[in-house]
């Protein structure tokens, strides 16, 4: 008779790699890149390049002074830079997207271990961080078509010694129609204006099953839920702002967010219930980034209350017991 060998986790071993699952991603992110193309030229897709490529460089320099493995190969930089890209508006200098990319990469990633060890999504950070300290540039938003000259009259901004047609945001301005709002003909950051684009990727990533519908249709349906009892405009909220990026590429972190599902769907209500109070009652329009955030923190608790119970497992043994 065979010797049966029990030997530690995993039992199977799958094809799929940290590389291929952020390939996938970034399949889902070119709709959203092509739109903020399509809405903001050839700036926005040259400010995508800026913030991907930086991300990868800091992200290889970090390694190297580290004296560590090359981790530039699992797309995993590429992806981070891509996603705070988004987060930006197309009038943003260069050099503050740059730095962007060194607070997510070398701060929030790296000096914490690594891919894996952050504590939260480094996108997030990083344009929290940019939002703060460079609150005007980054609260410019361009008017899609912009460059159309003499297309628009509203107030101007000066962008690499160019004339930029600027305005306020749906959220602020309140005037955007629901169809505008969908479909991507508004001001924001490159990845707050089409809807459309953001949706088809999200339901992609959820088709491909790279992520849980659990946390998204949590945050997306609770913010929609708080809306309506408030008596407010429920499509508007839902189309206007960061919502669909956030919801579908931001909440969905592997690392910074719960590993269970029902862990998942307290995150996405969380996340609703920091937005919907902050869009209402904070001093900021918008507050996607900030509940993630929030979240994030809160991810190592919301794992320690929904861990699923080992099977077999029963509870040990208490000392007064045995010695009965």
């Amino acid at each position: 008779m065979k010797n049966l060998i029990v030997s530690s986790s995993p039992h199977q071993n799958s094809d799929v790699s940290t590389q291929k699952i952020m390939m996938t991603v970034i399949i889902a992110l070119i709709p959203a890149i092509v739109a903020s193309g399509i809405f903001f030229g050839l700036r926005a897709i040259a400010l995508v390049a800026v913030c991907c490529s930086s991300a990868v460089l800091f992200e290889y320099l970090c390694r190297k002074l580290m004296k560590r493995p090359q981790t530039i190969s699992d797309l995993s930089a590429a992806v981070t830079g891509i996603i705070l890209a988004l987060n930006l508006p197309v009038t943003l200098p260069f050099w503050i997207a740059i730095l962007g990319s060194f607070i997510a990469i070398a701060i929030v990633k790296q000096l914490f271990g690594g891919l894996g060890q952050n504590f939260a999504n480094p996108a997030i950070v990083a344009r929290i961080v940019l939002m703060v300290s460079f609150t005007s540039q980054m609260t410019t938003w361009a008017i899609p078509g912009y460059w159309k000259a003499g297309a628009f009259s509203e107030t101007t901004a000066i962008v690499n010694s160019q004339t930029v047609f600027t305005g306020a945001t749906p959220l602020v301005s309140q005037n955007a129609s629901l169809s505008d709002l969908f479909f991507g003909n508004t001001g924001g950051c490159l990845g707050e204006t089409s809807a459309l684009a953001l949706i088809i990727g999200g339901v992609f990533l959820m088709v491909t099953r790279v992520i849980s519908p659990a946390a998204p249709l949590s945050f997306i349906g609770s913010l929609a839920l708080f809306t309506f009892i408030s008596g407010g405009d429920v499509p508007y909220q839902l189309l206007s702002g960061g919502l669909m990026l956030g919801a579908f590429f931001m909440a969905t972190d592997y690392v910074t967010t719960p590993i269970t599902t029902k862990g998942r769907i307290i995150f996405g209500i969380g996340c609703g219930l920091i937005t919907f109070i902050i869009r209402n009652f904070g001093s900021y329009p918008e507050g996607v980034s900030f509940s993630i955030l929030l979240m994030n923190i809160l991810t190592p608790y919301i794992d320690m209350i929904t861990k699923t119970k080992p099977l077999g497992a029963k509870k040990p043994v208490k000392e007064e017991t045995k010695n009965a």
